[in-house]
């Protein structure tokens, strides 16, 4: 069972985070990058595939400077409707903090035009410890890589990579840090909740005011060469 793990680790009388269920969009695969402040700051990186959301932990954020290798923590599946979770899961629950939808968007396979055949060539590189895709998403864009580090310490550890594209850039894009859901950052986000007066905690957004642009053919970036 692909969210057997999410399910487990969870107690949904407690937390607003939605149930595993494998669900997926009919027409492009998504992606999401949620920046979380549980026990310490992170992102997480989550793209659609088999109706899951395959989950890393980028402890720095992603990049889109060529020459950032920034490491990847291959965490457990998420379901597709967490691309729409933002807002605070409480204290002594797994993963408890809070968390906005820093980025999101679809994505696909480079050199491949269709989900069908994108998935199909993101299972194969899945396998093999090697991703390659296109991002169109309203911060991150382009080519990346995402490449599991072989050297037996860390078996989850992947490299996240920006390719040499015309997106490319040395700019730290974190910098860009309110929620594409919100317009919130996350501590206007943190400030919401600690002001919540007798406990009431305000409603996480509503995944209908999500927005995701789909794209069926995206500009499939030159490669030059390659956490």
């Amino acid at each position: 069972m692909a969210l057997a793990l999410y399910n487990k680790k969870r107690n949904f009388g407690k937390t607003p985070e939605p149930t595993g269920k494998t669900k997926e969009d009919k027409d492009a695969l998504i992606f999401v990058v949620q920046k979380h402040h549980a026990s310490h700051l992170h992102y997480d990186l989550r793209l659609e595939m088999e109706g899951v959301l395959k989950s890393w932990a980028v402890p720095k954020g992603p990049s889109m400077n060529p020459g950032d290798k920034r490491l990847s923590m291959m965490v457990e599946d998420h379901p597709y409707d967490y691309k729409d979770f933002e807002g605070n899961i409480p204290e002594g629950n797994y993963g408890g903090g809070n968390v906005i939808v820093w980025d999101n968007g679809t994505y696909l396979a480079n050199g491949e035009k269709d989900k069908k055949e994108s998935e199909k060539a993101l299972l194969a590189g899945l396998k093999k410890g090697h991703l390659n895709f296109i991002l169109k998403g309203k911060k991150l864009k382009g080519e990346f890589d995402l490449v599991k580090i072989r050297n037996g310490k860390q078996e989850n550890a992947w490299l996240l990579i920006k390719k040499e594209d015309k997106y490319a850039s040395e700019a730290d894009i974190t910098l860009k840090d309110k929620s594409v859901i919100s317009k919130l950052t996350l501590d206007a986000l943190a400030k919401k909740y600690d002001n919540a007066k007798d406990g009431q905690i305000p409603e996480p957004k509503k995944a209908a005011k999500t927005r995701i642009t789909k794209t069926a053919k995206p500009a499939v970036a030159k490669k030059k060469s390659l956490s």
